[in-house]
């Protein structure tokens, strides 16, 4: 695959560089990391060592132990200079996090450190992923100094909105998750020469994420705890390796990609009726969102007062199974994967169950008993349930989880393409 240089520069999201190396390594690249001095407050270079397998270097004078090399590759005879080296062997350049004041010695051309040294020299594509505090984000010295880079041909990864480092803040500035920077830095790959074609290059991949809302009237509705986030995660992996990509998402508050499609939804119905208009075209339907299985079967239209009222009987009626619906009209080639959120002991053979009777390819269970994983959190444990047997995936970050996910779609696609490589 490809030989990636990461600049890593100060912030508190330098320690999703490591997660970003990880799915870069996972991804088959190779991976060398530079770091500026304040980064080495929030992460340490053996942290990134261990992660890559090779030195990390952090001054402009010190010796490169691997002498510029990348993981896989022969060290050269000669003891080259390290950020020269490294730029003339790398395929791309990211930048992640790029503070605000590393933001703007790029755009300056200045290279008073090994980081910003190395990418005055590159000519290797370049992405830059900002991470810093709102206020410095939106300051219009940081805005023109994105532009002057962008006009360059700088690849930049918009930061998400959210939760700041500083207690209490919320903006826009938080450094995009590792599956969007790994994303960009495979798009600006794909624009090189020979470099290969990404595995679901063509694929069309329909994904649903988020919870569903049932209104009861203008104001309450019933509704889950599903923050969308497995689902987009996803949606994130499989444009990575070059799915076309549509989310229907459902009441998502999170940071959106630029490579995906996304089409709002509400409602269980809206979202059966959004799932069936975009079914057809799809090669992949990955159903990850919680769909009400009831809702409300008289919605008052305005908000129901609570004066003189000592309690409120609301009658419900089931939804429909729109994951059923389509596996029974799914063309040749199509692959289904159910989600299921099930409590505690006893999910892997329901899961089984539904297997067989909603005629699916594979379903994905997790343990919503456990508070470490599934709804609204970082990480998740699951097991994906197929026709051959079970995979146990781990607990851990979502992205990765996504990655595992990925993976066992490209397995149960592996016939489908095998048998339109044999009609070709």
């Amino acid at each position: 695959m490809a030989r990636i240089l990461l600049g890593v520069s100060g912030g508190i999201s330098a320690y999703k560089a490591v997660e970003l190396i990880r799915l870069a390594t996972r991804a088959g690249h190779a991976v060398r990391v530079i770091q500026t001095e304040t980064s080495l407050e929030f992460v340490g270079r053996a942290t990134f060592a261990g992660v890559t397998g090779a030195p990390v270097l952090v001054g402009e004078f010190e010796a490169d132990p691997a002498r510029g090399a990348f993981p896989g590759d022969p060290a050269p005879d000669h003891d080259p200079i390290s950020h020269l080296e490294l730029v003339r062997r790398c395929d791309a350049y990211a930048i992640a996090p790029a503070s605000a004041n590393t933001i703007a010695k790029l755009a300056g051309g200045l290279a008073d450190n090994l980081l910003t040294s190395a990418a005055l020299a590159s000519t290797a594509p370049l992405v830059v992923a900002p991470a810093m505090n709102d206020r410095m984000y939106e300051h219009p010295a940081t805005r023109a100094n994105l532009a002057t880079l962008a006009e360059r041909g700088t690849r930049i990864v918009p930061p998400g909105t959210g939760a700041l480092a500083s207690k209490g803040e919320w903006g826009v500035g938080r450094l995009a998750e590792p599956s969007q920077v790994l994303g960009a830095v495979e798009d600006a790959l794909s624009t090189a020469v020979d470099y290969a074609p990404r595995s679901l290059d063509g694929m069309r991949v329909l994904v649903t994420a988020g919870g569903t809302r049932e209104p009861i009237d203008s104001v309450r509705y019933v509704g889950n705890r599903s923050s969308g986030r497995m689902g987009l995660a996803l949606a994130d992996e499989a444009a990575r390796r070059g799915a076309d990509v549509t989310v229907l998402a459902a009441n998502v508050s999170l940071p959106r990609a630029e490579a995906i499609r996304y089409v709002e939804v509400e409602t269980a119905a809206e979202l059966a009726a959004a799932t069936r208009a975009e079914f057809r075209a799809a090669d992949v339907l990955l159903m990850a969102a919680a769909v009400a299985d009831f809702r409300p079967v008289a919605p008052e239209a305005a908000k129901i007062p609570k004066t003189d009222r000592d309690g409120l009987t609301v009658e419900l009626e089931r939804t429909s199974d729109v994951l059923a619906e389509l596996a029974a009209e799914r063309s040749p080639g199509q692959t289904l994967i159910g989600f299921a959120a099930e409590h505690g002991e006893g999910a892997v053979p329901r899961a089984r169950e539904k297997l067989q009777r909603k005629r699916l390819d594979a379903i994905v269970v997790n343990d919503i008993s456990r508070p470490d994983i599934g709804f609204d959190a970082a990480d998740n444990e699951v097991a994906i349930v197929g026709r051959d047997g079970v995979q146990h995936v781990p607990r851990g970050a979502k992205a990765e989880v996504a990655a595992t996910i990925i993976d066992a779609v490209e397995a149960l696609r592996a016939p489908v393409a095998h048998a339109k490589l044999e009609g070709a």
